[in-house]
């Protein structure tokens, strides 16, 4: 069963929109037919009128009968309607003959407008009337050329035959478009419904859509159709989108339960082994510790936890960045971390311009800069070199981050910058990090609007190459 069409839904909008078309052109097919069919009938209903005008002028006669210069009107020649009327008036004005049905006008009555055809009504019937005044040769044998004699001439004929055809006409062509209105508003419907078919599939398909089952399969007539090709790709986007999305919340919070439930662990296990037997306090000095360390750990997740997901929160978010000098930033963090460097005998060069103005908080382009020369530094080796270079090249500006330490497994690059991944699975938590570093700097990056990658070869050192767009100085 067909679902019923909404008053207000796209169908029935676009089958009013073309039943309102269909029905003011049919109007204006039966206004112009009427003004056309009138326009044709009257001009042929004059034309007949004038030619019997022409038999009246033809007979009349000069009349034999005294006073001279008289004339006649031989009505016995004429061959006229029954329901037409005329009369005929000599150049004096004296009547020379009328039809029964009719009382006449006089022959001083004026013309009607620039027309010389006017209504009257007779007996309650329309007639329209023609006015004829000129003169005409009689005798034309006769020596001299004949004589010439003026007249004046009123005929008229009832025109309910000619509305008649009007009308009927006009009718003809109002009952062809009412049944035309009624074919083709079904037809319309149906073939706007079938129209609209791919388009309520889609809708179909995407309601089934759920966090559970994130299959979405258009049918193909949805692809080839111009209109709706960019809804499906758009759809087939965002599902993608949001499925990703899901994968990666759920893999969050799955690795964040597990690096603080084996906190929590480690704490519980510490306290249960103090707790089972009388202890020195060199013991419990030691259990505490213990407890200190992997609390401060915990501590370290979260705060990285929050950090991330006021990154990826921001991400979202409208207005204009605050902007800081990526320069300055980058020197004040190879300052901070010099002690380090020292420590492990690493030695850090820098090359950067005076002011390079990035569309991030001076806060988070310290945070990003730092787990990244941190990065560089806990995987160099004694004696070796860091190279952090800057450089503003088509309205951007390029970070490299450059080491020759131990690099990064090809299998694990693409992998770096998910959350909680740690390319070395044999390294400790104490020496691992987190697994959050790189995820917060590239939600740094993507924040402003640029781009991070990495590129490491095994055993030859690993370059960072942060792209971020550059903001007009202060």
């Amino acid at each position: 069963m067909k679902p019923p069409i909404h008053p207000r839904s796209i169908a029935f909008r676009l089958i009013v929109a073309v039943l309102a078309v269909e029905l003011l052109s049919a109007i204006l097919v039966v206004a112009l037919s009427y003004g056309y069919e009138r326009h044709v009938h009257f001009r042929a209903f004059d034309v007949m009128i004038r030619g019997h005008v022409d038999s009246i002028v033809g007979a009349i006669q000069d009349a034999d009968d005294p006073p001279q210069n008289n004339v006649m009107l031989v009505q016995a020649d004429l061959h006229l309607p029954p329901d037409d009327i005329y009369q005929v008036y000599d150049s004096g004005g004296r009547l020379l003959g009328r039809s029964p049905n009719w009382q006449g006008l006089p022959p001083d009555a004026p013309e009607p407008g620039h027309s010389p055809f006017q209504r009257i009504i007779i007996n309650g019937r329309r007639y329209r009337v023609f006015r004829s005044q000129g003169t005409r040769i009689i005798d034309v044998a006769e020596p001299g050329g004949g004589k010439l004699r003026g007249f004046i001439v009123f005929y008229g004929s009832p025109t309910e035959h000619v509305w008649n055809a009007i009308h009927g006409t006009v009718e003809f062509y109002a009952a062809g478009s009412a049944l035309l209105l009624l074919v083709t508003g079904p037809l319309i419907a149906w073939l706007l419904h079938r129209g609209l078919l791919p388009l309520r599939q889609l809708a179909t398909l995407a309601s089934q859509v759920s966090v559970d089952s994130w299959e979405f399969s258009p049918p193909e007539r949805a692809r080839r159709t111009p209109e709706l090709a960019p809804l499906t790709h758009a759809i087939e986007s965002v599902l993608q989108r949001l499925e990703c999305s899901f994968v990666l919340q759920r893999t969050f919070v799955s690795d964040a339960a597990h690096e603080l439930k084996t906190a929590v662990a480690v704490i519980k296990s510490t306290l249960q082994l103090l707790n089972m037997k009388r202890r020195s306090s060199e013991e419990y000095k030691a259990g505490l510790e213990r407890c200190l360390a992997d609390s401060q750990r915990m501590e370290e997740i979260v705060a990285k936890m929050l950090t991330l997901a006021r990154q990826e929160s921001a991400s979202a978010g409208f207005g204009p960045l605050p902007a800081s000098d990526i320069a300055e930033c980058m020197r004040q963090t190879a300052a901070q971390l010099a002690t380090v460097a020292t420590l492990r005998g690493i030695e850090v060069t820098m090359a950067a311009p005076g002011v390079c103005s990035v569309p991030i908080a001076a806060d988070d382009c310290s945070l990003l800069l730092s787990n990244l020369l941190l990065n560089a530094l806990q995987h160099s080796p004694q004696g070796a070199q860091i190279e952090l270079r800057l450089c503003a090249e088509n309205d951007s500006a390029h970070v490299e981050i450059e080491d020759h330490g131990e690099g990064i497994d090809p299998e694990a690059l693409p992998h770096v910058f998910e959350r909680f991944y740690r390319g070395d699975p044999s390294r400790t938590r104490s020496t691992g990090g987190t697994g959050l570093g790189l995820a917060i700097c590239k939600a740094i990056v993507e924040r402003a609007g640029g781009s991070i990658g990495i590129v490491s070869q095994p055993g030859q050192g690993t370059t960072v190459t942060v792209r971020l767009p550059l903001v007009p100085s202060p």
